[in-house]
């Protein structure tokens, strides 16, 4: 497909006031936490390709076990890290004594009654990089996005605020006093969409207080995507704050190590919600137990995490955009202070590339309980400029929005009331969906009904009909 040039608007003059002076990282040994993703079957052989090489994490029961499990497995013996208790380990193999892989370890440690939880350290992805096996994508190469180019008018006359019935929403909240943690390619600092926005972040890969994206136009096909997420944020909440937090590279490529240290980053430094636009096909044990324990510091089974301090987040997760019911990581957990975000067109119906659960999964219970407008949005990318993508990480910003309004308009409102709060007040979507072949049972975000707490806001049978966009 031929790649479309840039539309650069006319007047735009780069604004040079971005944040000069984030806070600095501190050190912390409880980050060193990797969130990691469970395999569905013992791989072995060579080393895996979407993984961080020679690691493992493992939960251990009685932590003076560690020097016995290290000896056992043939690890250095020094942690790369741990959070929670019990302890989870980082640790590295030391490849000088084996030449088993980090798979083959996760493997034997499964008869192991000392250690729960062991799985290899895996990468994860934005949810709209191409060439991934579980998405149909929605990058620059074949499908609307930012190589398109738009406006700043454009921007501001979004199709979906009147669907969503915005306007009236912010006759009541505009976010003010709500920090929204964006963790993604980072973002443009000095982008015009955020003056006056943001409050200090971080940069979990190259490790220091300066969360801007970094890439090329076309070179690096999701360059922009973090800075495309957040000016949709920025736009359905106003006045809240804006915390960049970059945990994936210029290829939209990142480890779930950064992950649940950002996650515990943002709680230890004020936010009250998450945006996660990436994932991956596999359950992450420690990004679940994490997201578990974000709205009262422990997970259902009694895991602790002290780390994350007093604040409490709710987390709001893209489903991803493999067009069909196969849940993506972490959005398709169904955890209290998490909801998983599909995608909705301007027709109000579900978009083609959506992953959406069948209404009869797990008898009945809904991993992707919200859908909210993801095709054909406009935001900011880098250099101050404009332009339309598509995917289910346009949707999660559109529902994070919306949820920073009712923290602001209610600040005592808790994260798993918070995310109930946006599932009861939407827009039902039941019926059958033809070009699936099966029920699905959800909502579709409505900021005014969430706001009032109107929980019939009504039904759209018709979201099960002939799909009429024209987003490919």
């Amino acid at each position: 497909m031929r790649q479309e040039d840039h539309e650069k608007e006319e007047g735009d003059q780069m604004y040079r006031s971005g944040i000069k002076s984030l806070i600095r990282f501190t050190a912390v040994v409880a980050l060193a936490s990797l969130p990691v993703f469970s395999q569905t079957k013992a791989e072995t052989g060579a080393q895996c390709t979407d993984c961080v090489p020679n690691e493992v994490i493992f939960q251990l029961g009685v932590p003076a076990d560690l020097p016995a499990v290290a000896s056992t497995y043939d690890l250095i013996p020094e942690p790369l890290g741990q959070v929670g208790t019990p302890p989870t380990y980082r640790m590295a193999v030391d490849t000088s004594r084996t030449s088993q892989t980090a798979e083959q370890i996760v493997s034997a440690m499964g008869s192991d009654n000392r250690i729960s939880k062991a799985e290899v350290n895996r990468n994860l992805s934005a949810v709209e990089r191409q060439g991934l096996s579980w998405t149909l994508g929605r990058s620059w190469a074949i499908g609307r996005s930012w190589a398109i180019g738009s406006s700043a008018k454009a921007y501001k006359r979004n199709w979906f605020e009147n669907k969503i019935r915005l306007p009236q929403a912010h006759q009541i909240s505009t976010g003010r006093g709500v920090t929204v943690a964006v963790l993604d390619t980072g973002i443009d600092l000095n982008h015009r969409a955020f003056e006056g926005r943001l409050v200090a972040g971080y940069d979990f890969v190259d490790d220091d207080s300066d969360p801007s994206e970094v890439g090329t136009y076309y070179t690096n096909p999701v360059y922009g995507h973090g800075t495309h997420v957040a000016g949709i944020v920025a736009l359905t909440a106003p006045d809240a704050k804006i915390m960049p937090i970059r945990i994936l590279d210029e290829d939209g490529v990142g480890n779930l190590w950064r992950v649940t240290a950002a996650i515990i980053w943002a709680a230890q430094n004020g936010a009250d919600i998450v945006n996660v636009s990436f994932g991956y096909p596999d359950n992450p044990f420690l990004l679940e137990d994490l997201i578990d324990a974000c709205d009262d510091g422990q997970t259902i089974d009694g895991k602790l995490f002290t780390e994350l301090g007093n604040n409490r987040l709710m987390v709001v997760s893209a489903a991803g955009n493999g067009g069909n019911a196969v849940p993506i990581y972490p959005a398709g957990n169904r955890i209290s202070p998490q909801i998983g975000v599909g995608s909705s067109n301007r027709y109000d119906k579900l978009s083609v590339f959506s992953t959406m659960n069948r209404g009869d999964v797990s008898g009945g219970d809904r991993f992707i309980r919200l859908v909210a407008p993801g095709e054909g949005i406009v935001s900011a990318i880098p250099g101050n400029r404009y332009a339309t993508w598509s995917g289910t990480s346009m949707a999660a910003p559109v529902a994070a929005g919306v949820a920073a309004l009712v923290k602001a308009n209610e600040p005592g409102i808790g994260p798993e009331a918070l995310v109930d709060r946006l599932d009861d007040t939407g827009v039902e979507w039941e019926c059958f969906l033809t070009s699936r072949g099966y029920e699905i049972d959800t909502s579709r975000v409505d900021a005014f009904c969430a706001l009032n707490n109107n929980q019939a806001c009504g039904s759209n049978p018709g979201a099960c009909q002939q799909n009429l966009s024209n987003e490919r």
